[in-house]
């Protein structure tokens, strides 16, 4: 198989893993919600997505002081930690306590904790591409299933559109995404997906990824003879999809070097892509299937019942994915959030008015005319 097909491939293994996180997403709403696991006291609250942005700055600029002070460890911790307390949070709803340990007057579902503290442990000490993905996709359906059943349809719409602008500026703009991107994918933690374009890729003896920019074009001349471009090598996203190989293998744009508008990137080791690019768009996904009306069509997906809108949703990130997968593979990294939640946004409002929906009940925004 040449490189062409593999990143073909690859790409499909991509959408492959976004449809796995938001059918989990689909199939978590109704057992969090059993559970009590609705964070919010009103979902139709449009300010606690304003509240969720703000925790999102505040905890951007911890990770960058972290990176920058050197102390990664504990950056690691916190990122291992995290997805091995939202992969508790799954199997305590999909594992019946068949096995329980009684703790101070509570009684622990043990299969599940010990499901949570394997995921972490496998995370600690085998960050394998592999293991990054299966954490990944487990914690990406708990976190969009949480998000679903606690953000209402509008609060849902602001968080998205907020965070697809803030992406476009952090990566295009400042670019300290790109910074943080570095910084956390060195660590081999479960923010970023990765999909090798050959089964003897190894995530854990790669370096960091070269994402190809704008600004690698004009560097390109001036790197080494090989056709390196200067420079550390070290630029990525967690909310941008990259294919890079290692560090030192990474070469200058075919565009830049051949003047050709229609080849690929293709001299590339995997394609990386951020696990909240796949978590944000699936949160209107699952608040789609969780606070649509009374009435609205249901489809079967795989035995997991899910409204109209939110099936045009999936429709809508996957045509998003598709247009940001091909932009990608002509060897550049892209801010994902502005193509993913548009085409999420462009889908569900699409369902929604095909359902019988008027606009102003679609985006939620009924209750204040």
């Amino acid at each position: 198989m040449d490189q062409r097909s593999r990143a073909y491939v690859a790409s499909g293994a991509v959408v492959g893993i976004f449809l796995l996180v938001q059918l989990g997403a689909l199939a978590l709403v109704g057992p969090f919600q059993s559970a009590g696991y609705q964070a919010t006291a009103d979902p139709q609250d449009p300010t606690n997505s304003l509240v969720y942005i703000g925790f999102i700055l505040v905890m951007t600029g911890v990770m960058l002081a972290i990176i920058r002070f050197g102390v990664d460890w504990l950056l690691r911790l916190l990122l291992v930690g995290t997805g091995a307390y939202i992969g508790l949070f799954v199997l305590r709803v999909l594992v019946p306590p068949v096995v329980t340990i009684p703790v101070g007057g509570f009684s622990l579902n043990a299969i599940a904790w010990a499901g949570g503290l394997l995921l972490g442990v496998a995370l600690w000490v085998h960050p394998e591409w592999y293991v990054i993905d299966a954490a990944g996709i487990v914690m990406g359906a708990g976190a969009a299933g949480l998000f679903g059943i606690s953000f209402g349809i509008l609060p849902a719409l602001v968080l998205l559109t907020v965070l697809a602008v803030y992406d476009a500026i952090s990566v295009y703009g400042t670019e300290h995404m790109l910074t943080l991107a570095s910084g956390v994918m060195e660590l081999k933690v479960p923010i970023v997906l990765v999909v090798p374009l050959s089964l003897s890729y190894s995530y854990l003896d790669a370096g960091t990824p070269a994402a190809v920019s704008d600004a690698d074009d004009d560097e390109a001349a001036e790197g080494d003879s090989d056709g390196t471009p200067e420079g550390d090598g070290t630029e990525g996203s967690a909310t941008t999809v990259a294919n890079g190989g290692p560090a030192d293998e990474s070469t200058a744009d075919t565009d830049a070097t051949e003047g050709s508008d229609d080849e690929f990137e293709l001299d590339r080791e995997a394609l990386f892509i951020g696990l909240g690019d796949a978590v944000i768009p699936t949160v209107l996904v699952a608040s789609a299937a969780f606070f649509a009306p009374a009435g609205v069509p249901t489809v079967d997906l795989l035995g997991i019942p899910a409204t109209l809108p939110a099936v045009t949703a999936m429709v809508g990130t996957t045509a998003g994915l598709v247009v940001l997968l091909w932009m990608v593979l002509k060897g550049r990294a892209h801010a994902g959030l502005p193509l993913l939640n548009g085409g999420t946004i462009a889908g569900y409002l699409l369902g929604a008015l095909a359902s019988g929906l008027t606009l102003a009940q679609a985006t939620g925004i009924a209750p204040y005319l």
